[in-house]
């Protein structure tokens, strides 16, 4: 510091590198950071969440113009393969069924103790009514095979499959093999892969129910009372 004239005057001080450090500028700075620290200037700052989503946006963003770049045609190629992409997801799940639930035909048709073809009727016919569209269609299809049981075209067996017991009656009853076989498939597809009956789905088993009752077999397939 010099006075000059009466006047004072602030001198720099050189740094190690010769470089002239203004020292009134120091305090101004530090009391401007001082002020700038106080809570009322960041009231509208975003919290840690906030910046971690803006963090995971950003991220976002930046991969999906990486990947736009990357496809064939730029954005619009991308769209139409997220659109392809998500299509195979919703065909796998419509195939496949709830994630979590394993698709299986093994199960047993019957799972508790022995009932007549009527009763497992009444008790289909309650479970349509109230609109429980997956519990009807188990228990007409259990009342269609009982139904053959009672008629002796298919022996009585314990542990017989909606599969096996559709292979069966075709035999005896060749008219309606097919219909046979769908409804078993849709039996399994609601009781062990996780799909969800309609009242369609219902009132096709219902119909073959009612024409099966109708309907004299092919004496000629069958043996000791069992379809072969």
């Amino acid at each position: 510091m010099s006075i000059v004239g009466g006047t004072t005057r602030h001198s720099p001080i050189r740094t190690s590198g010769d470089l002239p450090v203004d020292t009134s500028r120091i305090p101004a700075r530090e009391a401007a950071e001082r002020e700038l620290s106080k809570p009322m200037y960041h009231e509208n700052d975003p919290n840690l969440l906030e910046r971690a989503l803006n963090r995971i946006r950003e991220w976002i963003g930046e991969l999906l113009d990486a990947a736009s770049g990357a496809a064939p045609g730029g954005p619009l190629g991308l769209v139409v393969v997220t659109l392809i992409v998500v299509a195979l997801c919703a065909a796998l799940w419509w195939r496949l069924g709830t994630p979590g639930r394993t698709a299986t035909t093994t199960g047993t048709l019957f799972n508790d103790g022995p009932r007549s073809a009527a009763e497992h009727r009444t008790t289909a016919e309650a479970h349509a009514a109230a609109h429980r569209w997956t519990e009807a269609v188990q228990e007409r299809m259990r009342a269609i095979v009982r139904s053959l049981e009672e008629r002796a075209l298919l022996d009585p067996r314990p542990g017989r499959t909606a599969d096996e017991a559709a292979s069966e009656a075709g035999g005896a009853l060749p008219d309606h093999a097919t219909r046979l076989r769908t409804a078993a498939r849709e039996f399994d597809d609601v009781t062990y892969g996780g799909r969800t009956a309609d009242e369609q789905a219902y009132l096709r088993l219902r119909d073959l129910d009612t024409d099966l009752e109708r309907t004299k077999p092919h004496l000629s397939t069958v043996t000791g009372g069992t379809a072969e």
